[in-house]
């Protein structure tokens, strides 16, 4: 009799280890979010105070390390909750199946990804204009950093699209 409660066991075990794993993913993701938001203000602080736009060209930079950071975090979040809804030992965990079958998971996913492009993306963006509008003369240096933090953002912000899990959005391997 333990013998067939042993895939059950371990498949109980494999569970909670990969649900732990998930939520601990979870807690970092959403994290990253407030840290954006204080690295932002911060940043934007230091901009103010030292009265050179110069300073704005960290908030890209920051947006972009902890966005993509982010992005890698929700995306093994997404792997897991996968992999749980495909182990035919696990998938009987109906949390798995039910929760991504919810109606309104698109519209869900649709604000989420708006939150996600205007924390990372946005807040990049705006500082890059504000960075390029400047009256004073920046340094040839300078705008070149800010080009290419603008491809970096954008594609930061095609990725977010991309993961995001919103049909029209999907990657074309993951259409079904």
């Amino acid at each position: 009799m333990s013998a067939a409660r042993k895939p059950d066991d371990l498949a109980v075990t494999e569970y909670q280890q990969i649900k732990s794993e998930q939520v601990a993913r979870i807690n970092t993701r959403d994290n990253l979010i407030y840290v954006t938001l204080v690295a932002i203000a911060g940043v934007l602080t230091v901009a103010h105070s030292a009265a050179s736009r110069g300073y704005l060209l960290l908030v890209p930079a920051v947006a972009f390390v902890l966005g993509w950071t982010y992005l890698a975090n929700d995306n093994m979040i997404s792997a897991i909750g996968r992999y749980v809804r495909e182990h035919p030992a696990l998938s009987a965990m109906r949390w798995e199946t039910e929760h991504p079958a919810d109606k309104r998971r698109t519209s869900r996913k649709t604000i989420q990804l708006a939150v996600d492009l205007g924390t990372f993306c946005g807040s990049a963006a705006v500082a890059l204009v504000a960075f390029w509008l400047a009256p004073d003369p920046q340094s040839p240096l300078l705008t070149a950093a800010s080009a290419a933090e603008a491809i970096a953002v954008a594609v930061l912000g095609w990725q977010f699209t991309a993961y995001s899990g919103i049909p029209f959005a999907r990657r074309p391997a993951e259409v079904k």
